[in-house]
């Protein structure tokens, strides 16, 4: 019998059977895992397993290579802080769905659960998780091994007057260097160098760039399988928030 315990962030859940559910966590040491959780559709534990929530969990398996099942506790429940904003409920199920559609199962990624952690805790903060999510999609680009390398200008190596990211490498371009190809280019927000103060716009703008290799470069790497609807409802109501 195989067994292990760990924390972990609930990205899905699916109905199995009359009464059991199949979810899919985001754990510490074991990355993404599935498996089944018995009674998890009845009224007991339903109420537990909403996307989001932070579970202490116990999975059990005869095999390893099983999909074997869960015992749940929960630890916190995130969807109840931000049922009462749209605009945050978006980001959660944004936060979830790319997670669930960009990780390898049973991989850990530690530095990035941490992070997700973080990120999902943010919601309720209504001024700050924005830029956070952006940071936070720049964190799963470069976690998943295609980050972007905007710290000086892929022509002339300047670390100043960077204004543009090459749609093509992920590199940094300045504004004398990009000359009359500024127009095939992404425009470069400074707040994805982590400069000025910065504006809803300016967080839709550094949004269309990691949109670009999320779409470019993650998804054709994963089965050129489209990006997760839930992503582009959170970038639709960002553009219609007020600020």
């Amino acid at each position: 019998m195989m067994e292990w315990r760990d924390q972990g962030a609930l990205l899905s859940v699916r109905r199995y059977g009359e009464s059991s559910a199949i979810i899919e966590v985001f754990t510490a040491e074991h990355g993404r895992h599935a498996g089944v959780v018995r009674g998890g559709a009845g009224r007991k534990i339903a109420p537990v397993l909403q996307p989001g929530a932070q579970l202490d969990l116990t999975w059990r398996a005869r095999l390893e290579t099983h999909l074997g099942s869960f015992t749940v506790e929960p630890v916190r429940s995130r969807a109840a802080a931000v049922m009462g904003d749209r605009l945050a409920l978006s980001g959660l199920n944004a936060v979830t769905a790319l997670l669930g559609f960009a990780l390898p199962e049973r991989e850990a990624h530690t530095a990035l659960y941490a992070r997700s952690v973080t990120m999902l805790d943010l919601l309720s903060h209504a001024d700050a998780w924005p830029l956070a999510y952006l940071r936070w999609e720049m964190a799963l680009l470069e976690e998943l091994g295609f980050g972007l390398d905007l710290t000086r200008c892929a022509v002339t190596g300047s670390r100043d007057d960077l204004a543009y990211v090459s749609p093509k490498t992920g590199r940094a371009v300045s504004a004398e260097a990009a000359g009359e190809w500024a127009d095939r280019l992404l425009p470069l927000p400074l707040c994805l160098l982590g400069q000025g103060p910065v504006s809803a716009a300016e967080i839709g703008e550094g949004l269309r760039v990691t949109g670009h290799f999320l779409a470019h470069w993650l998804a054709p790497s994963l089965g050129n399988r489209p990006l997760p609807e839930a992503r582009a409802r959170l970038i639709d109501l960002l553009e219609r928030a007020p600020g």
